[in-house]
Order: C-alpha cells, then sequence, then structure tokens
C-alpha cells in the first residue's frame, strides 16, 4: 500500500514516514501542495495524508484537485483543533476523515486501516462514485436527517450500525438514554431509513399528558365525548398511519392506557373516545425511555406484556462523555447552525475552548451542548469562541463533578445571580431553582415523580424548567 504525505513540516514528514516504512507502507513525502498534487498524478498512491495549512495552498484546494484526478481518492485531513469547523467542511467535501495535532502514531495508523478496510469492501460502489462519493460519506450522510451530524467515536458508529440493521424492518423499537441525548433524532433517523419515510413521522410526548387527555391525544375523540369535545378528532394513530409513531417517555402513561394501547397493537384497529367505529391502522412504533422498562415492569410501573410487544429490539443511545472523539465535531456543527440561526460568521473555538469541552461531563448531552455553543456564538462579536464567553460551570467543573454521571434536564446552563442584582425576588427564583434541582437529582430526573414530590403538577414543572433556561 502506497501513502502519500503531504505536509510543509520537513520534520512531520520524516516521523511519518518513519513510522507507516515500520508498518509496511510504502511512503513519499511532498512538501508544498503543489507537489503534492503533481506526485499524486505521476504514480498511484492508496492514501494521501494531507495538512489542511499549507504553504502554497489550502488542504480544501489540493483535495479538490486530487479528487478532479481519481475520484475515489482516499484523502486523510490533518488539523489543529481550532480547524475543526473547516475539517468538517472538508469531510463534507470528500475527505474520508481528519486528524488532529499533536498527532498520536497509533490513531493515524488505525483511521488509515480502517479507511482501506472500508475500501475494500465497497470497491464495486467506488468504481461509479462521483467526486465527493466516497465510502464514508455514503456511511454518514446517506438517508440520514440533516440536522444531525453522524460522530467518529467507534461507539456513535455501534449506534449507526445498529440503526441501519433495524430500519427497513418493522420491528418496534426501544430507545433508552439520558435526557439530550437525541432519542427523537434517533426515531426520526429510522423513520427516514426505512421504507415509510414518504409517510408521516408524528411525535408524541407521553409525560407531559393526564391520564384524561392521554386517550384523545393517542385515539382521537368524537364530538361530545367529554367535556370540551367540541369537534371530532383525530389521534396520533391516525396522523401516523402508513408511517410511525414515536412515544417519548411512554414509561409515564396510566396502566389503562397501557391496556388501551396493547389491544390496538395486538388488533392493529382503533376506536376514537367516545365513538363505536373502528379504524384499521399500520403503524410502526419506537417508544423511548430514559429508565429501564424492564425494571419498571418488575416493579409494577409497566405492562409486563407491552413491554414484550414493544422489545422486539432496544437501542441503547450513549451520553455524550463516552463520545469525546465526537465533541469537536459536533462543537462545529452546531456553530454552523448557530451562525445560520443568527446571521452571524463565528469563525471556530479557541483550542483551550475545545479542551473545556473535552474536560466537562455533558450532564444534559447533545441538548446541553448545542444550547451553550449557540449561546457562545451570541456573545462571541466576530473572530472565535473563547472561555469568556463559556458559562461558568463548563469552565470551572470541579473533579468531583466530573464523575457524575447523573443526567440534567435543564439544557442551557443554570444561571447564576451576582450579589450586586441579589433582589429578594432573585433570592426566592434561587432558592426555588435549588429545590427543584434538589428533588430531580433524588427521583433520577423522572419529572413526574418530581412533580409530585414538589405537590405541583408537571405542566407547572415544565414550565419552571423552561423559565430557567430563558435566564441562562
Amino acid at each position: 500500500m502506497r501513502i502519500l504525505i503531504i505536509d510543509d513540516d520537513l520534520e512531520m514528514c520524516n516521523l511519518l514516514m518513519r513510522f507507516l516504512q515500520r508498518k509496511g507502507f510504502e511512503t513519499e513525502a511532498a512538501h508544498n501542495g503543489h507537489k503534492g498534487i503533481l506526485k499524486f498524478k505521476e504514480s498511484p498512491f492508496d492514501i494521501v495524508l494531507c495538512d489542511f495549512r499549507l504553504g502554497d495552498k489550502e488542504g480544501r484546494e489540493v483535495l479538490k484537485e486530487i479528487k478532479t484526478i481519481k475520484p475515489t481518492a482516499i484523502v486523510i485531513i490533518i488539523t489543529g483543533y481550532s480547524d475543526i469547523k473547516t475539517a468538517v467542511d472538508v469531510i463534507k467535501a470528500g475527505a474520508y476523515d481528519y486528524i488532529t495535532k499533536p498527532l498520536v502514531p497509533d490513531e493515524v495508523l488505525t483511521v488509515i486501516n480502517r479507511a482501506l478496510k472500508e475500501s475494500v469492501n465497497t470497491a464495486h460502489i467506488a468504481q461509479s462514485a462521483d467526486p465527493v462519493s466516497t465510502s464514508r460519506d455514503k456511511q454518514e450522510l446517506k438517508k440520514f436527517p440533516s440536522d444531525f451530524l453522524v460522530g467518529n467515536a467507534s461507539i456513535t458508529r455501534d449506534l449507526y450500525q445498529q440503526i441501519e440493521l433495524v430500519a427497513p424492518t418493522n420491528y418496534s423499537v426501544i430507545l433508552y438514554g439520558e435526557s439530550g441525548t437525541g432519542k427523537e433524532v434517533i426515531a426520526r433517523t429510522i423513520h427516514a431509513s426505512s421504507s415509510r419515510k414518504e409517510k408521516p413521522f408524528i411525535a408524541m410526548d407521553c409525560g407531559t399528558l393526564s391520564k384524561e387527555l392521554a386517550g384523545s391525544e393517542l385515539f382521537g375523540h368524537v364530538k361530545g365525548a367529554f367535556t370540551g369535545a367540541l369537534n371530532d378528532k383525530e389521534g396520533h394513530f391516525e396522523l401516523a398511519d402508513g408511517g410511525t409513531l414515536f412515544l417519548d417517555e411512554v414509561s409515564n402513561l396510566s396502566y389503562e392506557i397501557q391496556a388501551a394501547l396493547l389491544r390496538v397493537i395486538q388488533e392493529r384497529k382503533i376506536k376514537r373516545v367516545g365513538g363505536n367505529k373502528e379504524m384499521e391502522v399500520d403503524v410502526r412504533i419506537i417508544v423511548a425511555s430514559n429508565e429501564n422498562l424492564q425494571d419498571a415492569y418488575r416493579k409494577g410501573r409497566f405492562r409486563e406484556d407491552l413491554f414484550h410487544r414493544f422489545n422486539e429490539f432496544s437501542i441503547t443511545l450513549p451520553p455524550l462523555r463516552q463520545r469525546k472523539e465526537d465533541i469537536p465535531l459536533f462543537a462545529a456543527f452546531f456553530l454552523e447552525k448557530a451562525n445560520e440561526e443568527l446571521n452571524k460568521k463565528v469563525e471556530g473555538f479557541d483550542e483551550e475552548v475545545i479542551q473545556t469541552f473535552l474536560n466537562y461531563t455533558w450532564p444534559g448531552n447533545l441538548r446541553e451542548f448545542r444550547n451553550v455553543v449557540r449561546r457562545s456564538a451570541l456573545l462571541t462579536a466576530a473572530g472565535k469562541i473563547n472561555q469568556k464567553v463559556l458559562p461558568h460551570e463548563i469552565v470551572h467543573t470541579h473533579p468531583a463533578e466530573e464523575t457524575s454521571t447523573s443526567t440534567t434536564e435543564f439544557a442551557a446552563p443554570r444561571p447564576s445571580l451576582e450579589l450586586k442584582e441579589l433582589d429578594l425576588k432573585n433570592a426566592a427564583a434561587q432558592a426555588e431553582y435549588d429545590t427543584i434541582m434538589s428533588v430531580l437529582k433524588q427521583v433520577n430526573f423522572n419529572k413526574s415523580k418530581a412533580a409530585e414530590i414538589l405537590k405541583i403538577d408537571r405542566k407547572t414543572l415544565y414550565n419552571k424548567i423552561k423559565n430557567y433556561e430563558s435566564l441562562s
């Protein structure tokens, strides 16, 4: 196997060449973009390792020209953390992957071996690929929603392999994961990758519904079925007919509604609340829960027969703290979305910011991460995001806090009150916030239980959480 190294750092080139030669590769080096392109034209190479910042060209220019010469060429970009946003862009343009400095030899070797393996497995496809259709592009970009990014961590790749396996089937799926790990996005991904993708995807948050309303929302009702039923109403099953119904926090449904749900799944027929007419429905069901439903039925909180109906396939979404390798990618991705939303051109992140992101445990997972990036982009007038605009909790995380594995329902960082602003109203708000957080932690962030302990209804708790988010 032949590898071309394009880097204007002579010492780096020599180190890489010696290392790869010891591993059995043939290597050549070019010390600027122009010479690298000429070498690639003159003789074939299996892989190109190209630094993004070259003296005469940028890595994206070299990538473009190499892809013009050989559309199936495997190009790996070498970059610093501060160039992660650019690295993501060149991956979209056809680069196989990126490696960050300082280089770790074993990481370089792992990426090269993975690229070669995937190249062999997809050789018959690559022959007809267009200039930006590498095997990695196909894996990451085909049929997945545009508002979500597939990461590089091995645990993330395992997740998406499971998705690709189950998506074409009609299996019911249980998604487990902490708050903020993206369960609804994964449900949408499964739907978008299935034969039902042209039909509706309907999502329902079971945790926000009272027992009285759940039946109406799921199955619909007829006019006059109950006080306030002024017109006939379609339920979520009817709306999702032919497509996919996603039930979030399904364990919060009452036992009576669980029984009705089981009957509908078994018979594939629904009857609106207050009605007599049965209607056939064809719906694939995906459910999500942040607690193990098997444990829930053993404790008498969930029907065992309904659990087995749902449990044709289950997927556990990893928390962000177990996906450190994905953090720079997601940072750039969320920043790109924030720039579009805010109509700004924030250029990226200081290296110390990326390191701070890597050191933090992200109890709110991707939801928290996205909101931190959005907030930081809002506070950055120009240039790159620096430490000054990050929330205090992230910059000053103590080691003891980093060992925590609890989840949080707060998508945004905790608001803090400065002494000069501490009037009676703010003091009361802070005390209320601390009380809510304390109770949520005691019940493992089960909002239904928290609302019961706090002696408020669930809707009030949701509203208070949203108010705190708006303060951050």
